[in-house]
């Protein structure tokens, strides 16, 4: 017996799922690098209302992360900045003066471009950072596990359980050790 219906759902499925692939490349391809990246005034940029950004000088708890402790000069923290981004898979550093450092982070599959941002505040012996998606609503914690590893990996330092560390991991279901860097996902 025939099912001429399940030929004409399976067909619209396929259809939709084209459709959807489709509108996800358009839209990457379509997202410019935002206007107002860098550091003014010795701060980064806000975070916008949307979860898919962590920035250490966020006020709100929900884009908040801690910054990173360093002593020593500010040529030797931005050398490790360096090479812990270098690290990272599908990243290229577009940016960088003696104190800070842009860097574009592509996506596994769709390849969305994630910004990361550094900022070395000799001054305060702190290393600000904020990573933002360039297009979408939510990333699943993507950002905030990127940076986390970084953290890990500049700083030697594990991430310091805050409260909004806390509030992110349980919102995304993840547990409270950060993941080590792979070459998957995103």
């Amino acid at each position: 017996m025939r099912r001429p219906w399940l030929r004409r759902a399976a067909a619209i499925v396929g259809i939709s799922a084209g459709a959807w692939i489709f509108s996800m490349l358009a839209m990457n391809w379509m997202a410019n690098p935002p206007d107002n990246l860098g550091v003014t005034n010795g701060r980064l940029a806000a975070c916008p209302s949307t979860p898919n950004c962590v920035s250490t000088q966020a006020e709100d708890d929900s884009h908040r992360i801690e910054p990173i402790r360093f002593a020593g000069s500010r040529a030797e923290a931005m050398q490790r900045v360096k090479a812990a981004v270098a690290d990272l898979p599908r990243t290229k550093i577009v940016r960088e003066t003696d104190d800070y450092l842009h860097a574009e982070v592509k996506s596994l599959l769709f390849r969305f471009v994630d910004d990361v941002e550094f900022y070395v505040d000799e001054a305060a012996g702190l290393i600000h950072f904020r990573s933002a998606s360039r297009v979408g609503h939510s990333d699943l914690g993507v950002n905030r596990r990127r940076m986390e590893q970084l953290r890990t990996a500049i700083g030697g330092q594990e991430p310091v359980l805050t409260r909004a560390n806390e509030i992110a991991r349980i919102k995304n279901g993840r547990e409270a050790r950060p993941e080590r860097i792979t070459g998957r996902g995103r």
